[in-house]
């Protein structure tokens, strides 16, 4: 995964600025949260979220062969989604 410095944030200045990482979310689609420098949580934006919901539900309907053959489908590696407000 490729992230932009701007969508990490710790957690003490999520406690301390929880509008201004929500807005944050908004623009960038998720916020990386760290406590301590390691990674502890993620927030979503409600786009994102949804995104993600979809592709989970899609996902439950598949039985266990069509469910392998979709992970397999997922790139590993090359072409990502970049989060810095491109």
């Amino acid at each position: 995964m490729i992230f932009s410095s701007k969508t990490i944030v710790s957690n003490s200045d999520m406690i301390k600025n929880y509008k201004a990482c929500r807005e944050k979310a908004e623009v960038y689609g998720k916020l990386f949260i760290l406590k301590n420098n390691q990674p502890d949580a993620v927030l979503f934006s409600i786009n994102e979220y949804e995104r993600l919901s979809e592709i989970i539900e899609y996902y439950e309907t598949l039985d266990e062969d069509e469910a392998i053959k979709f992970i397999e489908s997922i790139p590993r590696n090359g072409v990502q989604r970049r989060y810095d407000n491109e």
